[in-house]
């Protein structure tokens, strides 16, 4: 994942880069030619935010009765199985304890 990021950074860098140069050494038409990419760029990424409705919705299937009734009895199954009641049990130990210092209750 890190090479990833390392090479999306470097054609970011790039990017700035030419866009700069073109900006700085382009002429008098660099305004217009950088125009088109602005604009490609804005509808990509307004698609990428908000895409078409149509795209958004998957379809939807009904499972059947049968394959509901397993869903659920598996769900059952597993909750019951999750939690598991064990008695509290505590063990004492003596290491470092000396009966004379101890008080009887706590």
């Amino acid at each position: 994942m890190k090479r990833q990021a390392v090479i999306f950074w470097i054609a970011i860098v790039l990017a700035a880069i030419g866009l700069l140069g073109n900006i700085l050494f382009g002429g008098a038409g660099s305004l217009m030619n950088l125009l088109v990419p602005l604009i490609v760029f804005g509808v990509v990424f307004l698609l990428y935010k908000f895409p078409p409705a149509r795209y958004n919705k998957r379809p939807k299937v009904k499972p059947s009765q049968r394959t509901m009734e397993k869903y659920n009895a598996s769900k059952r199954s597993q909750s019951s199985a999750k939690r598991k009641n064990y008695p509290f049990q505590v063990i004492e130990g003596s290491k470092g304890k000396n009966d004379d210092q101890q008080p009887k209750y706590h």
